[in-house]
């Protein structure tokens, strides 16, 4: 795709570029004129316009590039490479939309890494750094295709989990669990997960707001109860 978008920039600022010798030189000369003189230097013109039409391919497929890496940097965290905030609400937004739309499922997770603060008062920053990469790749390791991860913010980080239901979520949760496991070496720490679901003909209307507020209510309990455990919302809310 981004590819793709570069090259469409080169072609079209080297079509305007040749497009624009043409219509300045027919402005320069009568149109008759202009016949003879094209075809008695043919080869020069074609010289020409196609040494324009590369130089400006070449600077229309840098410019493409230059425009993806600022939208790639306006919508990545730094430090972990997932998405940033603002990029994961639109993307949730989108999905939401979209679950209403065709009446199909859709899961949030929001995953907070345990005592970070700890980590970062008795080993230092850079260590709390590497536990949110490591963390950050537990999460790449164990989403699908069809999922995107971000960093929610601090030490909090968030997966949403198109066209999956409750049991689906939740085994996604319980296998990011193992992952933090497996990677956490180095410097040793666990996460909690809290879990909200919309599942058509059970929930209300997904939006935004409904399944953050969830999620969040989710991990809460989670956190309350023990940590390094995945909590979801329709537990919460049938139990006692």
């Amino acid at each position: 795709m981004k590819r793709n978008r570069s090259v469409s920039y080169a072609l079209l600022i080297g079509t305007a570029a040749v497009l624009g010798l043409l219509l300045l030189r027919i402005g320069a000369a009568p149109a008759p004129s202009l016949a003879v003189e094209f075809l008695r230097n043919r080869l020069t013109y074609l010289y020409v316009f196609t040494v324009t039409a590369v130089v400006f391919l070449a600077v229309g497929y840098v410019f493409g590039r230059k425009i993806d890496q600022f939208r790639r940097l306006a919508t990545t965290d730094a430090l972990t490479a997932l998405g940033n905030r603002r990029a994961f609400l639109d993307r949730l937004g989108d999905e939401c939309r979209r679950a209403e739309r065709y009446g199909c499922a859709l899961s949030l997770l929001l995953i907070d890494i345990d005592g970070l603060k700890r980590v970062n008062d008795q080993q230092g920053h850079a260590a709390g750094d590497q536990a949110l990469r490591m963390a950050a790749h537990a999460i790449k390791t164990t989403m699908r295709a069809t999922d995107i991860g971000a960093r929610w913010g601090g030490d909090e980080f968030a997966i949403v989990a198109p066209s999956t239901a409750r049991r689906e979520a939740k085994r996604l949760a319980q296998r990011l669990l193992g992952q933090v496991i497996r990677q956490a070496r180095d410097v040793p720490f666990t996460v909690s997960v809290g879990v909200s679901t919309f599942e058509p003909h059970r929930d209300p209307v997904p939006s935004v707001d409904s399944l953050l507020n969830s999620a969040d209510a989710a991990l809460l309990r989670a956190k309350g109860a023990g940590r390094n455990q995945v909590q979801a919302v329709w537990e919460v809310l049938s139990s006692p």
